[in-house]
């Protein structure tokens, strides 16, 4: 059975301060990957792991003091996803910014996408309580 997480009770955070009116939170992680075959094969018979990197995009309703106050700082972000009792918290380490745009359409409110680089990911995911017991 899948985890649903819901947009209404989850959170996010920049270096522990709250982010207001975040719209979205998308994130990938990259690993660089490279087959090894053996001599005169053509089967795959291991694979090598190299780099690996992490980019993330906060959408937030017009804009966020908290974000444009990083610009040119290493932070943190934290996401915690949350859907009743489960929750997963996902935490972004040594930060960068990469890009800020802005957008707003007729009718309708700003929307400021800042885009991310980090270290690493980590996803922590917690079960619920009450379904422990």
């Amino acid at each position: 059975m899948p985890t649903v997480f819901a947009a209404n009770e989850s959170s996010v955070m920049v270096n522990g301060q709250p982010v207001e009116g975040v719209r979205a939170i998308e994130y990938r992680r990259l690993q660089s990957r490279q087959n090894v075959y053996a001599l005169g094969s053509a089967e795959r018979i291991g694979m090598v792991s190299g780099p690996m990197s992490v980019e993330g995009r906060l959408t937030v309703a017009s804009t966020s003091a908290g974000l444009d106050g990083v610009a040119d700082v290493q932070f943190q972000v934290t996401a915690q996803l949350k859907q009743g009792g489960t929750s997963m918290t996902v935490t972004f380490d040594e930060c960068f910014m990469l890009e800020k745009n802005f957008q707003m359409g007729t009718g309708g409110h700003g929307e400021a996408v800042y885009s991310f680089s980090a270290a690493r990911v980590r996803e922590e995911l917690a079960a619920a309580a009450a379904g422990a017991a």
